[in-house]
């Protein structure tokens, strides 16, 4: 796969995250032309990243290429944000990875997942089969997958019976994601049965870390999962606007900003 400059690499995040990108819109948001922006999506539609639509393109729901693949598309900023998480969880500890999507698969914390390899005595609950195929690789992580009705497009594992599950365990450290932060601290998704995990999540652990890239500032989605008040710990690769920084100091929440020297 030729390699991606960080335009391309951050379209790719963006077409993850939103599902469908606009030409124009990408143009206006790089300050680059149109004609640029067609070539990168002409790109991706050979390579099956995107799909051609009218104006833009949709995030590709085909799973035909790698893992490998797949997570060497993951932005320098998101695999920046899984080092600095793994960086803050301690051996031995019993660990919740959530699956977050909103037309995307829940790459941050695959990465977090891959993160952790030299951490040891791990216990680890997922919903998502994809971070279980990676820590199953593991000689020294104990992993648990929730159970639940699994959801194609990604491996995610989600419903009423996916929550039951989560809320069996107290655990040590939970690292979420969300589909989108309002500036009144509201955390978003998209998918019902995803919120109904998630809120089974924040609720059953001792330490809740949640992950955020600056997209995420940028986004909104329908659905109410929580208020960042509930988080311990905010993990992103920028500097949040400066009503989740107050939100964050009032509630006593930890702010990591992780480094990218590749930026």
């Amino acid at each position: 796969m030729k390699k991606l400059n960080k335009r391309q690499r951050d379209i790719l995040s963006l077409a993850e995250d939103e599902g469908y990108v606009s030409v124009e819109s990408l143009a206006e948001t790089f300050s680059v032309t149109q004609q640029t922006i067609r070539s990168d999506i002409n790109n991706f539609c050979d390579q099956e990243l995107l799909t051609r639509a009218h104006g833009g393109a949709f995030y590709s729901k085909s799973h035909n290429f790698a893992y490998k693949s797949r997570k060497s598309l993951a932005s320098d900023e998101k695999k920046e944000i899984a080092d600095a998480v793994a960086a803050i969880i301690p051996d031995n500890s019993s660990i919740v990875l959530g699956n977050i999507y909103s037309t995307k698969s829940g790459t941050t914390t695959e990465l977090v997942a891959e993160s952790l390899y030299l951490h040891q005595g791990l216990k680890v609950i997922t919903n998502d089969i994809n971070i279980v195929n990676i820590l199953v690789q593991f000689n020294n992580a104990e992993v648990w997958l929730a159970g639940g009705k699994v959801r194609n497009l990604d491996s995610a594992v989600i419903g009423i019976n996916t929550a039951d599950f989560i809320k069996q365990f107290k655990v040590d450290y939970a690292v979420v994601g969300v589909s989108a932060i309002d500036n009144d601290g509201a955390l978003m998704d998209f998918d019902y049965e995803e919120v109904q995990v998630s809120k089974a999540i924040f609720n059953h652990c001792r330490k809740l870390i949640l992950v955020a890239d600056n997209f995420k500032f940028d986004s909104t989605a329908p659905m109410l999962i929580g208020n960042i008040s509930e988080v311990d710990i905010l993990v992103t690769n920028i500097q949040p606007p400066l009503e989740i920084i107050d939100l964050c100091n009032s509630n006593n929440i930890e702010i990591v900003v992780a480094s990218n020297s590749n930026s």
